[in-house]
């Protein structure tokens, strides 16, 4: 049972009979993967003051400009999980291909595959607004022992044995779930320890915040445009309140606490909508549903869709319930 003011290590340890498997791996990947968030916050917290804000020059596989956060948390995220010998493989947003991790034995025993969004909404950096970290696990498919293949990473969401993110914010906080609900911890950075402050966090079934990109609008589906506009209508509890970050971390946040649904659909300047199925809409929507909330591309459930490449692109609306299946309805009724 979750009691508030527990350690993010005690949780583990306490808890680890929940997991889907019990070997004790997991549970060293998630501690593997607080501590480099506690180093990547560490550099996040230093912005502004050494030069480490700003663009790196260098263009990554989404053709989007890098900046230097995100290269230094691709590395650090990287570094850590291949150092503590505990994965096969990774991927991440910021390379072209995905990481054999070789474990320092002869047979390559370990068993679980990471997907990494190094420092999401990292263009607010320069800005000093929340950016986060996201991430997402599964046990790999391709024989133990073996180098780590494709297939390994192209599984649906629904395979995920757990996913979370890091928001570094006004607090810095470790979010994540393993199949048994959602639980949030908030870093206490005098000691750097990270402490259980929001136990079984849940989706309110409707909210009042929408969260989507306006300044898109013309290029929208007319499907999206009329749910905007019965967002923005007067009638009953509406309407509803804008409010968009452009941090994805930090939108989901606040609408998993406040109720609200967040949007990226499709347009007309980006065909198969612009998020990553694998590094973000899958271990959101993996969070999302074990909060009780819904993710789907506006007409089926995200984790269900069978990747086909490591960097694809999809449609994706999650949130409140009530709220991801009123956009649908729009979307059904609209569909082009």
């Amino acid at each position: 049972m979750a009691k508030k003011n527990q350690t993010l290590g005690e949780f583990i340890i306490e808890n680890q009979a929940s997991f889907k498997y019990t070997s004790g791996e997991l549970s060293r990947l998630i501690n593997s993967i607080r501590l480099a968030a506690k180093v990547v916050n560490h550099e996040v917290n230093k912005a502004g003051l050494v030069d480490i804000i700003g663009a790196a020059g260098e263009t990554n596989i989404q053709g989007e400009d890098q900046q230097k956060l995100d290269v230094y948390a691709n590395d650090k995220f990287i570094q850590t999980l291949t150092n503590r010998n505990i994965v096969c493989g990774i991927a991440s947003e910021e390379e072209d291909d995905f990481i054999i991790v070789n474990s320092q034995d002869e047979n390559h025993q370990n068993k679980y595959v990471v997907l990494i969004d190094p420092l999401d909404g990292s263009s607010n950096i320069d800005v000093n607004v929340s950016v986060g970290t996201i991430f997402s696990v599964y046990r790999r498919i391709t024989p133990v022992g073996t180098p780590v293949k494709l297939e390994d990473f192209l599984q649906k969401g629904s395979e995920q044995v757990a996913a979370g993110y890091v928001v570094y914010g006004t607090s810095t906080m470790l979010v994540y779930t393993t199949g048994d609900g959602v639980n949030g911890f908030t870093l206490n950075p005098a000691i750097g320890t990270f402490y259980l402050s929001h136990p079984n966090m849940q989706f309110p079934e409707d909210g009042k915040i929408y969260s989507v990109n306006e300044g898109n609008y013309i290029h929208f589906p007319i499907g999206v445009k009329k749910y905007i506009k019965y967002c923005q209508e007067e009638e009953g509890d509406r309407p509803y309140t804008s409010r968009y970050i452009g941090s994805l971390v930090s939108d989901f946040h606040r609408n998993m606490i406040k109720g609200g649904i967040y949007m990226y659909p499709k347009s007309s300047k980006n065909s198969n909508g612009k998020l990553r199925l694998l590094y973000e809409c899958n271990p959101m929507a993996f969070l999302a549903e074990q909060a009780k909330g819904k993710a789907s591309d506006g007409f089926n459930r995200i984790m269900d869709v069978q990747p086909t490449e490591l960097h694809q692109r999809i449609p994706f609306f999650c949130g409140s319930k009530n709220m991801v299946e009123k956009a649908e309805e729009f979307m059904k009724e609209y569909s082009e």
